[in-house]
């Protein structure tokens, strides 16, 4: 199973840029994560279209906006116990701030805000930061299988 894991798009809309890596990257994989700062409702509504799609809230996002997202979102991906969220605070010691908060709940950790790609294994638990889709930035494409997890970050 291939998750792709996007956040901090901060888009109003869709545009040229967003709907190429859509194509490419996003529609493709079995589950779509935004791990919040969509910023506009547009760019929900474009990513609801794909079955398997996961969004949160972040800091950015429109109150119409946040009141249609959960602040933390829990799946279970081929065995795996996987948790979305934004993030928050100082950028600085997020990802052990993250684990910290929620220490042993889960395998696997998607998280925004800080703009940065990570992938970080804190004890038994793996969070990852996509880094932010934006021209210049980053996704994670993160295939679950029975051998483990395996991340690839993609430059767009």
């Amino acid at each position: 199973m291939r998750a792709a894991v996007i956040s901090d798009t901060h888009l109003r809309a869709p545009n040229a840029f967003f709907t190429a890596v859509y194509d490419r990257w996003l529609a493709p994989a079995d589950y779509i994560f935004h791990c919040g700062d969509h910023t506009g409702f547009a760019v929900w509504s474009h990513l609801v279209q794909h079955p398997g799609h996961v969004s949160v809230a972040g800091n950015c996002d429109g109150y119409d906006l946040g009141a249609e997202l959960e602040p933390l979102a829990e799946r279970v991906i081929a065995g795996y116990r996987v948790a979305a969220l934004h993030g928050w605070g100082p950028r600085p010691g997020l990802s052990a701030r993250l684990a910290e908060a929620l220490a042993g709940r889960f395998d696997v950790i998607f998280f925004g805000h800080s703009h940065a790609a990570e992938n970080t294994l804190y004890g038994t638990t793996r969070l990852i930061n996509p880094g932010a889709l934006t021209p210049g930035g980053s996704l994670a494409l993160v295939d679950f299988t029975e051998a483990g997890v395996r991340v690839e970050f993609v430059s767009v």
